[in-house]
């Protein structure tokens, strides 16, 4: 079984590298600045949101970042997959699919009801992955994006 650990303030430094190599393979523009400013309060125990760390603490793997909200129709607190990533040389092993079955269900423990996750535009490959863990898209619905 693949080891999930919570993320602490003490692996800021490292999470803050990986995250700089998934938003550089995905041809994401954010800052350094910018990108601790958002990891940092989900480090030091922010309810808004959580991240953890793929296999071992000194040299994960990967991570998932997971932001919290509530939805009255589907009945209490829900999660949004905010971030997963997985180094390139350890793909295709099945450790996406061990976390993202793993972490729902010990999150369910904490009252979570539901998992979101947002796909890009003719993303099929990430529609085919997320399909076979039992996610599937919401009737009627497209999620819009206003920043402040």
């Amino acid at each position: 079984m693949t080891q999930l650990t919570l993320a602490r303030p003490e692996n800021t430094d490292l999470l803050c590298r990986l995250l700089t190599d998934s938003h550089t393979e995905r041809g994401l523009d954010l800052s350094p600045d910018a990108r601790r400013a958002a990891l940092v309060p989900l480090l030091e125990g922010s309810h808004h949101g959580v991240a953890y760390l793929i296999g071992p603490v000194r040299a994960p793997i990967g991570f998932a970042i997971l932001g919290f909200g509530w939805s009255v129709t589907l009945g209490g607190l829900t999660g949004t997959v905010d971030e997963i990533y997985i180094r390139p040389g350890v793909r295709g092993r099945g450790i996406g699919s061990e976390v993202l079955t793993s972490l729902p269900k010990a999150l369910a423990g904490a009252g979570l009801v539901a998992l979101h996750v947002d796909l890009g535009p003719a993303d099929t490959r990430a529609e085919r992955f997320f399909t076979r863990l039992r996610f599937r898209a919401a009737t009627g619905t497209a999620r819009m994006t206003r920043p402040l």
